[in-house]
């Protein structure tokens, strides 16, 4: 039986202030913050954290995701998510940096998962 590669594991956490909480999360991990827009939420990605700000609408739907998970081909994690009767409830969509899907695995919890391919990689 195939499994999916897991090549990390990101934290989301919402925060009223981003520009305050960047600060923090970078002096914690030592990483760097990539920052970009998701809807309407702005995103800081910081070593293993994403850092959202944006309207609460949003933030609740974003809230119900447990966690991110990188793999390798989003692809090849539908595949595998399928075969363990996981629905995929989202995507997989093309983000800024390769392309994301969020599935509910059978016991009900939320993930998304990305990878950094771009189409016509591969």
């Amino acid at each position: 039986m195939a499994r999916m590669d897991i090549l990390g594991t990101s934290l989301r956490v919402c925060v009223g202030d981003l520009d305050s909480a960047v600060g923090v999360y970078e002096r914690l991990t030592g990483a760097e913050a990539i920052r970009f827009q998701r809807g309407g939420v702005a995103v800081a990605a910081v070593g293993c954290f994403f850092l959202m700000s944006g309207p609460e609408a949003e933030l609740s739907v974003l809230r119900k995701i447990t966690a991110t998970l990188a793999v390798k081909d989003v692809d090849e994690a539908v595949a595998d998510l399928k075969a363990v009767g996981a629905d995929i409830i989202a995507g997989p969509l093309p983000t800024p940096i390769g392309r994301n899907l969020v599935a509910r695995h059978p016991d009900g919890s939320v993930f998304e998962y990305v990878d950094r391919r771009q189409d016509g990689e591969g």
